[in-house]
């Protein structure tokens, strides 16, 4: 036991310091991005003295370290600045639409994770046979579209032809559940599709991995059915890698969302950066972009701590 606590305490630690060097990485990517805020507030008939005037009331004339450590001191006390365009707190605002892409990348994982993994069970138990070659095709097939072309797919058919779904995914606080559930339908189902092809190719791959061991040969000579093998004896000791593709892909729910939500207009935290980008907002760009990072690093870190927990070779090394 102590030893795993030392490699979770290592992950944490690792965790951390990364989350630091993404917070440099952001801030140095967002100062060197062309354009002034100050000029895109006043606009293009602003004289200098009122440019200067805003440049200093903003805080952008101090040294640049000197506001990278000041951000980064408010964000250890919670504080994600204000926004430059319209001098609303940025944690109030991004709040609201933080959750609205949570519910979005919940809603596509609760229907992808299990999807694929059956999937990918199948087509272990129909190896090198038609139904494994059709699921292989057609998620390869999704896989190599871009989810923006995926998107206006489902647009085209699904909502103008079809009818079926609306093709803005409106949300607002007076929906109930299953309001909200039809309003993401077309958004998750596209997030669904991109990801589903990852986590059953890495399932089937990794149960066709132990397949060959002898304790499954064992149990096909006492006459277990061809799924009862998969299911009870191959997949959980094939879940170390399943884990890590599983959890990548949920980071990739969160941090991928950017596109989608644009596509469907939803009012998450892709719209959000993506209005602000415009607008050359700084300090939402930077804030966007630190939780964005934050949630793959966590979900990365939570997986390694996973894959050590699941795997007794890691947990006793001797």
């Amino acid at each position: 036991m102590p030893y795993l606590l030392i490699l979770v305490a290592q992950r944490l630690a690792l965790g951390a310091l990364l989350l630091l060097a993404v917070s440099a990485l952001i801030f140095i990517g967002t100062e060197i991005l062309p354009g002034d805020v100050a000029q895109s507030i006043l606009g293009q008939s602003a004289t200098p003295e009122a440019l200067a005037n805003l440049r200093r009331d903003l805080g952008l004339e101090d040294p640049p370290h000197k506001r990278y450590f000041s951000w980064l001191w408010g964000l250890l006390h919670g504080d994600l600045g204000t926004a430059l365009t319209n001098g609303v707190d940025i944690a109030s605002s991004i709040s609201k639409r933080l959750y609205n892409t949570m519910f979005l990348a919940s809603v596509a994982a609760v229907i992808a994770v299990p999807l694929a993994l059956l999937l990918g069970m199948i087509a272990v138990r129909f190896r090198n046979r038609w139904p494994d070659k059709l699921i292989s095709g057609t998620t390869l097939g999704f896989i190599s579209l871009p989810e923006f072309f995926i998107g206006y797919l489902l647009i085209y058919f699904v909502a103008v032809k079809l009818g079926w779904f609306p093709s803005v995914a409106t949300v607002y606080d007076s929906m109930n559940f299953s309001e909200r559930l039809a309003a993401v339908a077309l958004p998750a189902a596209t997030l669904t599709l991109v990801v589903l092809a990852h986590m059953m190719r890495m399932t089937r791959a990794a149960i066709l991995n132990v397949m060959q061991s002898a304790y499954i040969e064992t149990a096909e000579l006492k006459g277990l059915s061809s799924f009862k093998v998969i299911f009870r004896h191959a997949f959980p000791n094939a879940i170390a890698p399943i884990i890590n593709v599983v959890m990548l892909n949920l980071a990739y729910l969160v941090v991928g969302v950017v596109v989608v939500e644009v596509i469907f207009v939803f009012p998450g935290m892709g719209q959000y950066l993506v209005d602000h980008v415009a607008k050359r907002d700084v300090p939402v760009v930077q804030a966007c972009g630190l939780i964005f990072a934050g949630f793959y690093i966590v979900l990365n870190m939570l997986a390694d701590i996973i894959a050590i927990i699941s795997n007794p070779r890691l947990r006793h090394p001797k």
